[in-house]
Order: structure tokens, then C-alpha cells, then sequence
């Protein structure tokens, strides 16, 4: 039987390069307008610019990549997991800024702040698979 990580190696090797590219590109785009919403809609956004890099591709994408081959709602369901942490991560070590009084606590409660995030922001992996899968099958007319 494989190893965990010879799996996680095996999948992420296995992808095309040019998929890589338009993931690249996708979650960047994701990523600064979801922190440019967040900043302008007063909700909560990242102390740096340079997280979008970190969190989006180097956290997210690989994720993505590990997760594409499983339904949707697998995806979902293990992204919540992933994105728990990174959520959590982000809120302990304060390199996220929460707008005191934004309409997601006002809504649920401060103290589901990070839960509804957790829940909303999981949808980035299978919705992001979709979408890469949609612009490589076009451009590549693979489908």
C-alpha cells in the first residue's frame, strides 16, 4: 500500500503544467478580489499583500490538486478541514484583520465569525476545480 505522502507526491506530479498555470492564475485572481472584497466590504482581509500568494497558491492550490479527483461534495467535505486550519491559523496569529461589527458577526455572532468563513470559503476547492477543469477542457477543447 502507498504511503500518504507518496500519494499527495504522485497526484501532484501527475497534473499537467499547463493546468498548473491556469490554477495560478484562477486562484490570484480569486484570491485578490475575495481580499479586495473583504476590504471593502468592511468583513476582513489579510495584513499583507503577500498572502494572497501564500494562502491562494502555495496553500490552496495543492490542495485543490489532491482534492479534484473526489466528487464535489468530498471536496467540499475535506476542504473544510483544510480551510478550518487555515482560517484558525490566520485568525491566531493575527495576520487577518476581522472589521469589528461586519454583517457576517452581526448575522451569526462574533464567536461564528471563523466558523461561517470556515464554511463559506470551503467551497473554494471544488468550485475552483470546476472552474480550472471549465477553462482547460476550453482552451485545450479537451472536452
Amino acid at each position: 500500500m502507498k504511503s500518504f505522502i507518496s500519494i499527495i507526491i504522485s497526484r501532484l506530479t501527475q497534473i499537467e503544467p499547463k493546468k498548473i498555470y491556469i490554477y495560478i492564475i484562477v486562484y490570484f485572481l480569486i484570491g485578490t478580489g475575495m481580499n479586495a472584497l473583504g476590504h471593502y466590504a468592511e468583513i476582513a482581509k489579510f495584513n499583507s499583500w503577500w498572502q494572497v500568494l501564500t494562502c491562494y497558491l502555495l496553500y490552496m492550490i495543492p490542495i485543490s490538486i489532491i482534492l479534484s479527483e473526489h466528487p464535489f461534495i468530498k471536496q467540499y467535505a475535506y476542504g473544510l478541514f483544510f480551510m478550518g486550519i487555515l482560517e484558525f491559523s490566520g485568525y491566531a496569529m493575527e495576520t487577518s484583520y476581522v472589521y469589528p461589527n461586519n454583517f457576517i458577526e452581526n448575522w451569526f455572532g462574533i464567536r461564528n465569525f471563523s466558523l461561517a468563513m470556515t464554511l463559506f470559503l470551503s467551497l473554494y476547492f471544488p468550485v475552483g476545480n470546476l472552474i480550472v477543469n471549465k477553462i482547460f477542457n476550453k482552451i485545450y477543447d479537451k472536452e
